[in-house]
Parts: C-alpha cells; sequence; structure tokens
C-alpha cells in the first residue's frame, strides 16, 4: 500500500520555513504503517530554494532520522512506467488540509494538526491490521 503523507500540519507543526514541534502520534504510526508492509511517499508543497533554502531535504532528513524510510519524495517511482502525472499515486493521503482529515490543537501549536489516534486506527483498517 502506498501511502501518501503532507509534512507540515502532518507530521510537525505549521512552523515553515522551520520545523515545527512533532505532531503527537505521527513518527508512531508511520512506523507501525512500514511495518505492516506500506511505503510512504512524502507528498508536500516543501522544496529546496533560494529563498528558503534547504527546507525539502531539511524535512526528508528529519523523517530519515526518526525512523522514516521514504520510497519517494512528490513522487511515486513506481508510476513512471504507466502515467506521466505530477501527481504521485497513492492509495492513501494524509494531509492536514483534506477535507474530513481528523483535527486536533495541541496546546502550543500554531493551528490545528492531524490527529493520529484517528487516523492511524482508519489506516490500520485499511491495511488489515
Amino acid at each position: 500500500m502506498y501511502i501518501c503523507v503532507d509534512f507540515d500540519g502532518t507530521i510537525v507543526d505549521h512552523c515553515f520555513p522551520d520545523i515545527g514541534a512533532p505532531v503527537p502520534g505521527a513518527i508512531d504510526w508511520l512506523k507501525r504503517f512500514q511495518k505492516a508492509g506500506a511505503v510512504i511517499i512524502l507528498f508536500t508543497m516543501r522544496s529546496d530554494s533560494r529563498k528558503y533554502g534547504n527546507v525539502l531535504s531539511a524535512a526528508v532528513d528529519y523523517l530519515e532520522k526518526n525512523g522514516i524510510k521514504l520510497f519517494g519524495v512528490n513522487e511515486n517511482p513506481d508510476q513512471a512506467e504507466w502515467t506521466s502525472s505530477p501527481k504521485p499515486y497513492g492509495d492513501l493521503y494524509i494531509d492536514d488540509a483534506a477535507i474530513g482529515c481528523p483535527l486536533i490543537h495541541p496546546e502550543g501549536f500554531y493551528r490545528p494538526c492531524v490527529d493520529w489516534e484517528a487516523v492511524g486506527k482508519m489506516v490500520n483498517a485499511k491495511l488489515g491490521i
């Protein structure tokens, strides 16, 4: 199963261009999904640029240092043989901006973020675990 995951507001608090505080449960759930056989694709608006620096690379490094192995970054490498679409193919997309995505607003966070307890249970059901 391919899971495309946003970064700001989904894995960390919205503090762009900095990396915010970790969203409660995000890394733990992503590790569980990987252990169950899912592959993670980072699907984010972050990009490395002259204006903001290496903000995409910083996000990738953050995930790798926290034990998340990325299958792709803003792309699904498996889809090149059957489409030229720039949208990464995923079975699931987890994004704080998605309509219906369960949100929480931890104290001190800039704005609401993904409720990983609720999302994790939904993804587990899809993964059959």
